[in-house]
């Protein structure tokens, strides 16, 4: 009677057992699904880290585009202050010689004035003659002016860029070049200008007449001295060359432009602070720090830059697509899919990687 008992006691422990044999499958599950989601971190932190490597990249790529596209707005710049440069140059030459022409003008007219005043008076006393080419003036002072043109001596000095200058008055108006003072102002567009000369030629622009046409393209110019500028262009004529590096070019201001690499001159001088510039274009750049002026502004959103690679950079904002609504940082992925493809489209794949990183 005593052999059944046993029997039943194994049977009672049997189920306690089994259940701690459960109790231990389930732990072990449950550290293996603990183990793999380790792993699935692991996995996408490493992606994460690749994800920023590929962002650290684009953000080089990103700069080295803003600086190519700045040079290229330099050199457009640069082709533009040539054109001005030039006809600046000739209108220079222009006035030189209308200076000219006015001096032996007053001249002629102080000694008419002279002779009908003091006749026979005068015409006792002696005259101040040229000895090079014969020509009588009533001042020795007036004479004097005239011997320049002869000995080329230019006793005038400007003390910013060394330039000299046969008479003051030209130096005078030479000075407004390094003031930055345009005394004669546009009445039709309030453009101002150095000389009242460059005022008169400018004028012409606003003129509806443009009479003097190319033969080659059709185009038309208020000035037949614009049109030769222009004309220029088609026949690919070089006449002026630097003798530093040989380089040549169509008109003389291109080459006096360019002149400045080789000897360093830069005779725009801010009035704000001591720093020069070769090119007035520059320098007007340069004095808008000071100024804080923002002529350049964004139709799209109002807002102003002081120059105008910032609003073209600008202008990308508003050109690029919206980002994805299922995007959760949205501008972040916008950026950087705008620069790590040319063509403008992003994978799955990278689109994947990049939203893998918004799980760690």
């Amino acid at each position: 009677m005593s052999d059944p008992e046993p029997c039943r006691m194994k049977h009672t422990e049997d189920p306690e057992e089994q259940r701690d044999l459960m109790e231990v499958k389930e732990e072990r599950e449950e550290l293996s699904e603990v183990k793999e989601e380790s792993e699935e971190l692991s996995e996408v932190k490493e992606e994460s880290e690749e994800l920023s490597e590929v962002k650290e990249e684009s953000e080089e790529l990103s700069e080295v585009k803003e600086e190519s596209e700045e040079l290229s707005e330099v050199k457009e710049e640069r082709e533009e202050l040539s054109e001005v440069e030039e006809e600046r140059e000739e209108l220079s030459e222009v006035k030189e010689e209308s200076e000219e022409l006015s001096e032996v003008k007053e001249e002629s007219e102080e000694l008419s004035e002279t002779k009908k005043t003091f006749s026979k008076k005068r015409r006792a006393k002696k005259s101040f003659t040229c000895s090079q080419c014969g020509k009588s003036f009533t001042t020795k002072q007036s004479l004097e002016r005239h011997m320049r043109v002869h000995t080329g001596k230019k006793p005038f000095t400007c003390d910013q860029c060394g330039k000299s200058f046969t008479q003051s008055s030209t130096l005078n108006i030479h000075m407004r070049i390094h003031t930055g003072e345009k005394p004669f102002i546009c009445d039709q567009c309030e453009k101002t200008f150095l000389r009242a000369s460059h005022l008169k030629s400018h004028l012409t622009v606003h003129m509806k007449e443009k009479p003097h046409s190319c033969s080659v393209c059709g185009k038309s110019f208020s000035r037949l001295q614009c049109l030769q500028t222009h004309q220029k262009i088609h026949t690919g004529v070089r006449e002026y060359m630097c003798f530093e590096c040989e380089k040549t070019f169509t008109t003389a201001g291109h080459l006096k432009e360019h002149q400045r690499i080789h000897t360093g001159e830069k005779p725009y001088k801010c009035s704000h602070c001591d720093k020069s510039f070769s090119h007035s274009s520059s320098l007007k750049k340069h004095e808008r720090i000071h100024s804080r002026e923002k002529p350049h502004t964004c139709d799209q959103c109002g807002e102003s830059f002081s120059f105008k690679s910032e609003l073209k950079r600008h202008m990308k904002i508003h050109a690029v697509e919206k980002p994805d609504h299922h995007d959760p940082c949205g501008e972040r992925f916008l950026q950087l899919s705008s620069v790590t493809h040319s063509n403008g489209k992003q994978s799955q794949s990278e689109i994947t990687l990049h939203l893998k990183s918004h799980l760690i």
